[in-house]
């Protein structure tokens, strides 16, 4: 379960046994949700943001704080996930100190 962002508490991973389309989650304490990204011709044209089956979905703080975060960081994130699931790659975890605006 790599962990690729910590940002205001939220912990934004991967699961190692991941499924495609490309996506992150969300993690807030007990609260959990996800952002699918839409990718065509290699860049993001979407990000679709989910609830996780078995858990409660990100408080709207956490959630508002999470899209920003994604949207941010898109490109980021989809060159982590292709590092780690095509590539084998260790992903190192990124601490965001201050909201992004």
């Amino acid at each position: 379960m790599p962990k690729i962002f910590e940002y205001l508490g939220i912990t934004i991973l991967f699961y190692s046994n991941e499924h495609e389309p490309v996506h992150v989650h969300g993690k807030y304490q007990k609260y959990e949700s996800k952002a699918e990204f839409e990718i065509v011709d290699g860049k993001v044209i979407n990000i679709t943001y989910k609830p996780v089956k078995g858990r409660k979905p990100l408080p709207h703080n956490e959630l508002k704080e999470f899209k920003k975060l994604t949207e941010a960081f898109k490109s980021e994130i989809v060159t982590k996930w292709i590092d780690y699931f095509v590539y084998h790659k260790e992903i190192n975890c990124i601490k965001i100190e201050g909201k992004i605006k």
